[in-house]
């Protein structure tokens, strides 16, 4: 790959969307239209019509595996639109959550198993994964009351979940870490922002260096 490619993977309410919009704020006005940021779902209208479909409240009784499918099949659009072109043009990509998502919410929280929602994420990525992940380590107990406190518009049914499903995602986001320590980088989110992306931006320079300019 020509390109840089980092996801950024933990629990809602780790506060990823902060650390990323930090990370652009800084990153815009040096790589201008070479850099990329994006999500899943709803990385563009494609995506979006399915995200909405995914965490409609209306859609509490959708099945396991079709959820799985679902987020499978916005990864391939995701990949095939925006990553790869992204990376054959040597661009740097911030992804807001990617494969490791659906391994820890689907295949640990729903009990789908965590092979096996890897190999269909495998299928529908041919491969394609980031060379760095940043993942944000936070108790599931503190990740949930910041929601509640802070994002009362926002929670999604997937936040909605009992405690113990989150303590799954938990633990198979734990255990990706351990699994793949080369491409997975742990920052601990449970710290004042500004030193969660200090944390961040260290990690990110000691893989691509100078991406960033302290």
């Amino acid at each position: 790959m020509a390109g840089k490619f980092i996801s950024f993977e933990g629990p809602d309410g780790a506060g990823k969307t902060s650390v990323i919009d930090a990370l652009v704020a800084e990153l815009q006005p040096v790589l201008g239209d070479q850099l990329v940021v994006t999500r899943e779902p709803g990385g563009d209208h494609f995506s979006a019509k399915l995200r909405q479909i995914l965490f409609d409240d209306a859609n509490k009784g959708m099945d396991g595996r079709t959820e799985a499918l679902l987020f499978a099949a916005d990864r391939r659009h995701h990949v095939v639109s925006t990553i790869e072109p992204a990376l054959a043009a040597d661009k740097t990509i911030l992804c807001d959550r990617y494969v490791d998502s659906s391994v820890a919410y689907q295949g640990a929280g729903r009990q789908l198993g965590e092979k096996e929602v890897w190999d269909i994420n495998t299928f529908a990525t041919n491969g394609t994964m980031p060379q760095l992940t940043i993942y944000f380590d936070l108790p599931p107990e503190v990740g949930i009351s910041r929601i509640e406190s802070h994002r009362t518009d926002q929670i999604n049914r997937l936040d909605e979940e009992t405690m113990n499903f989150h303590h799954r995602v938990h633990a198979a986001y734990l255990r990706l870490y351990h699994q793949h320590p080369q491409r997975i980088r742990i920052i601990d989110a449970n710290q004042p922002l500004p030193e969660v992306i200090a944390d961040t931006k260290r990690v990110i320079n000691h893989r691509f260096a100078d991406l960033f300019s302290n």
